[in-house]
């Protein structure tokens, strides 16, 4: 069950971020201070152990708690909790920038695109290991298989506006929930592009693309949505 523990504000923002967060109390202060003025974090807090809830609320952001584990689960309670008509995605690791989220929000506000996703540019050492970007290619080609789109990377960030959305009827609550989007986004005839973005080396440990069984997992929860 998703729970929220701030009152929403009476006047909706323009836009809501939305962070699933689990453990990244480290990397809060980076990330929330970069959210563009007058946009709402929306931080989702998916288990936390190390206070990342209580930083997050500290710090001026809507702070919902999901119980049940998964970054689909996180992504969807966010999603559920907005209330800005255009809703952005974003990691909260600190190796993707929410500033740069002005740009993809841009592109969906003009009618230019339904689903606007960041083609993460990897900067410097570190900033994303092989296995996860061989693993994100090997994604990527089957996805140009089964829905025609050429899109490079399925990474986290990503804007469209909340109930088209939410009218998608999402189910994966794992790693295959970017994947699902864009399938589903695909099927229901959307627009979807992508644009770079620089993806730069994450804050603390990684829980899915540092470690081999953690992309392993995600490339398997992703070819179970393809299939």
């Amino acid at each position: 069950m998703t729970q929220s523990s701030t009152t929403p504000s009476t006047v909706p923002a323009p836009v809501d971020v939305v962070l699933p967060c689990l453990d990244e109390a480290a990397a809060l202060p980076w990330v929330l201070a970069r959210i563009p003025d007058g946009w709402r974090a929306v931080v989702v807090d998916n288990g936390s152990s190390d206070g990342s809830a209580d930083v997050a609320r500290s710090l001026g952001a809507t702070v919902v708690h999901e119980p049940r584990r998964g970054f689909g689960a996180a992504c969807h309670a966010g999603l559920q909790a907005a209330t800005a008509d255009l809703v952005c995605f974003c990691d909260c690791d600190a190796s993707l920038d929410p500033g740069l989220l002005t740009g993809l929000v841009a592109t969906v506000r003009d009618g230019s695109a339904d689903l606007v996703l960041g083609r993460r540019r990897p900067q410097g050492r570190g900033a994303w290991p092989l296995h996860a970007r061989v693993g994100s290619v090997a994604l990527a080609r089957m996805l140009r298989r089964r829905t025609g789109l050429s899109l490079h990377d399925l990474g986290p960030m990503r804007a469209a506006r909340r109930e088209p959305l939410l009218a998608l009827g999402l189910t994966d609550r794992r790693s295959g929930y970017p994947l699902e989007m864009v399938v589903r986004a695909a099927a229901g005839g959307w627009r979807v592009t992508e644009t770079d973005v620089p993806y730069l080396p994450r804050t603390g440990r990684s829980k899915v693309t540092g470690t081999w069984r953690g992309t392993w997992c995600a490339v398997r929860d992703m070819r179970a949505v393809l299939r």
